[in-house]
């Protein structure tokens, strides 16, 4: 929906340089990849490829440490970043390629089944730690609510995990993204196709480069974001739009879109429908797809939601609070929406420093 606003403002006025106001300061971040930009602040990166059972590829990068001479800035810790299926860092396989529709026949199903389990034990087996802490936000989450349920070898090797604007049922959503639950599966796919949904591409970075760096378009583009997730202007960096949309979005596979328009139909958390009694019975041997049962995942885990979040709702939320067996912490951002706790300006303040001490205590 925000790609076609923004094609209809450039078609309007792209010409026109100038007619917006200068262009903002351009960060060089928004033209670089991930391992570029970790180093371009001064901190070590290293980057490892992981191979799923099923033969997925996923980019990991590695912060090992804190800068040298910042004892007073970091906290030292050894710092992974991981990635799902399908996303820009993560768009290769041993059997298929990216072009053919069998590559793309994926959802968070898998994320949580192959992808993370696989990138935890590369991990563990690298460090040689037992134990890691696991931050997850939004889908992130979800696949850990999955896995650390169904996979108890895997939720032995967490410390804690740390959910930032957790995602397990929709049934409340406002998002406009649950409007696509009202869209027949069969249609879907001729709108989007059955390959890659929200790839990322230079038409993107030329929104974040040449139009949302306007002064004048500044409020536009946070507006058209925003719609999505709830809004929080005040506490947004909007200098910094043309490194969020030089990166954002990463891409999926239309059958994750699938995925979460059924979860929004049916409330719960459940298994990817494969459309008829046959086809599940392949995959699960039960004719309706399996619920995920996210009381038996008994990982310590601290939880932040926002209150004004229009994807992870706060009653979604509040409904996933108690079913957690073992919640250590809670804390809700009344102001907070969905991006709001990897954008914000105060996020270090009112989460990670928080998570950065309970990290210490254990």
């Amino acid at each position: 929906m925000w790609l076609l606003l923004m094609t209809s403002v450039m078609s309007a006025f792209g010409g026109a340089h100038g007619l917006f106001g200068k262009l903002g300061p351009v960060n060089p971040e928004a033209n670089m990849n991930v391992s570029q930009m970790i180093t371009y602040w001064g901190y070590p990166c290293e980057e490892y490829e992981v191979v799923t059972e099923d033969g997925y590829i996923l980019g990991v990068y590695r912060i090992p440490h804190g800068k040298n001479n910042s004892e007073n800035i970091d906290a030292g810790y050894d710092v992974w970043l991981g990635n799902s299926r399908g996303n820009t860092w993560s768009r290769k396989n041993i059997y298929y390629s990216p072009d053919s529709v069998e590559f793309w026949a994926f959802s968070f199903d898998e994320m949580a089944k192959y992808d993370l389990p696989a990138t935890i034990d590369f991990i563990v087996q690298k460090t040689g730690q037992e134990k890691i802490h696991y931050v997850g936000h939004s889908q992130g989450t979800t696949i850990g609510f999955i896995a650390f349920s169904t996979n108890p070898a895997l939720a032995k090797k967490i410390k804690t995990f740390y959910a930032l604007a957790p995602v397990a049922t929709v049934k409340y959503t406002e998002s406009p993204f649950a409007k696509i639950s009202l869209i027949p599966k069969f249609l879907f796919k001729i709108i989007f196709g059955n390959k890659m949904f929200m790839p990322h591409n230079y038409f993107d970075q030329f929104l974040g480069t040449e139009v949302c760096s306007r002064k004048l378009l500044d409020r536009l583009c946070s507006n058209t974001l925003f719609v999505f997730c709830g809004f929080d202007k005040k506490n947004l960096n909007v200098s910094r739009f043309d490194v969020y949309l030089g990166h954002n979005p990463a891409g999926t596979s239309t059958q994750d879109l699938l995925h979460w328009a059924q979860l929004v139909r049916s409330g719960k958390l459940q298994a990817f429908d494969w459309g008829s009694p046959f086809q599940n019975m392949l995959h699960y041997n039960q004719k309706t797809p399996p619920d995920y049962d996210v009381s038996a995942m008994t990982v310590p885990i601290a939880v932040w939601n926002g209150g004004n979040d229009i994807l992870a709702d706060p009653q979604d939320v509040a409904m996933l609070l108690h079913k957690l067996p073992n919640l250590q912490y809670h804390k809700e951002i009344l102001s907070y929406n969905h991006l709001d706790f990897i954008w914000a300006m105060d996020a270090p303040q009112e989460v990670y420093n928080e998570m950065v001490s309970m990290m210490a205590e254990d």
